[in-house]
């Protein structure tokens, strides 16, 4: 029987198996909101695909929660504030996580106060009520903040509250600010119906803090093993963050499309408020997103250990590797 050599080769496609996708599940710090906007549009416009990766994005409880998380590998990559990973890692010294990809170049930390309840700068904060929440990554920083802004806490009121009555706890009068990520309390603020010109934002970054802030983490274990599938995570997220920028709106609707509660407009704008404020710095521009400064991670080392006594000697290698980072054209967003 004769059989044409370009139909037998056809079969042989057809019956060749195709290569798996890599399960990569993706622990987000906080629930579906217009900075998790590039994660999603890297799923949508098919860059994680395009590398061969199945991702799945959850939704997290705080800027800490996704370390445990990737720690125990029930999670390959997440997303989480370095800050506290030095912490993390200096109370259990060697677990297999650290950070890959920097995110947010200039830390969201922020106090978010009410004018009208007489908070306006870092010193109003003193003879007034700041409400917390424990597992905020802003309020691990304070003691930092405090610190470089000259602020007596023994005249702050703290207030331990939870992330979903700290704002309506503002809003309220009940508090007079709030510790919080600067574009999620703002905006949720405004939601609440309380008129923009009397909220304060003091970013602690524009007072002295040397930190930086939430990065891509990964289990070392995988990334060992699968040191290519995590390059090609952190390229396809570099592209999800340079279509964002491009496009917010687009944006907005990915976050949308998995959160029908939202508002469109308000998750647009609270994406906006992170691309401008945190992410698309002078760094970023000129070098790529991901990458850490060495002097500068020196200094937030040191300004870590002005609040916090670490059990061993701390090691900027422990808490941040570029070795999987993809080429620095991969990684520029305009």
């Amino acid at each position: 029987m004769f059989i044409k050599f370009s139909s037998f080769v056809a079969a042989l496609t057809l019956a060749a198996p195709v290569a798996a996708q890599t399960e990569m599940p993706f622990a987000l710090d906080w629930k579906f909101e217009g900075p998790s906007a590039a994660y999603f549009a890297a799923v949508d416009n098919g860059h994680f695909a395009a590398e061969d990766l199945s991702v799945e994005i959850s939704a997290g409880q705080g800027s800490l929660d996704a370390i445990p998380k990737v720690a125990t590998g029930a999670f390959p990559v997440g997303f989480a504030d370095i800050n506290s990973l030095m912490r993390f890692l200096d109370q259990n010294p060697g677990a297999p996580v650290t950070a890959v990809m920097m995110i947010y170049d200039k830390p969201p930390f922020a106090i978010v106060g009410r004018k009208s309840q007489g908070v306006s700068e870092p010193k109003d904060l003193e003879n007034h009520v700041l409400g917390a929440p424990p597992p905020d990554g802003a309020w691990a920083q304070f003691p930092i903040f405090a610190e470089t802004a000259g602020i007596d806490v023994s005249k702050v009121t703290v207030e331990p509250v939870g992330f979903p009555t700290r704002e309506p706890m503002l809003a309220e009068g009940e508090v007079d600010a709030v510790t919080g990520f600067s574009f999620s309390s703002y905006l949720n603020l405004v939601r609440l119906g309380v008129p923009e010109d009397d909220i304060s934002t003091i970013l602690m970054a524009d007072h002295g803090l040397e930190l930086y802030g939430n990065a891509i983490i990964v289990n070392t274990d995988f990334a060992e093993a699968n040191p290519e599938a995590v390059t090609g995570f952190l390229r396809a997220v570099a592209k999800g963050w340079k279509d964002v920028i491009a496009d917010p709106a687009m944006g907005a609707q990915a976050v949308i499309d998995r959160n029908p509660a939202g508002d469109t407009d308000l998750e647009e704008r609270r994406l906006q408020l992170s691309i401008d404020a945190n992410v698309l710095t002078p760094y970023v521009m000129e070098n790529g997103l991901g990458g850490i400064d060495a002097d500068r991670m020196a200094s937030a080392i040191e300004q870590t250990k002005m609040v916090y006594e670490f059990q061993t000697e701390p090691d900027a290698a422990l808490y941040f590797t570029d070795a999987y980072l993809p080429a620095a054209s991969d990684r520029m967003l305009k």
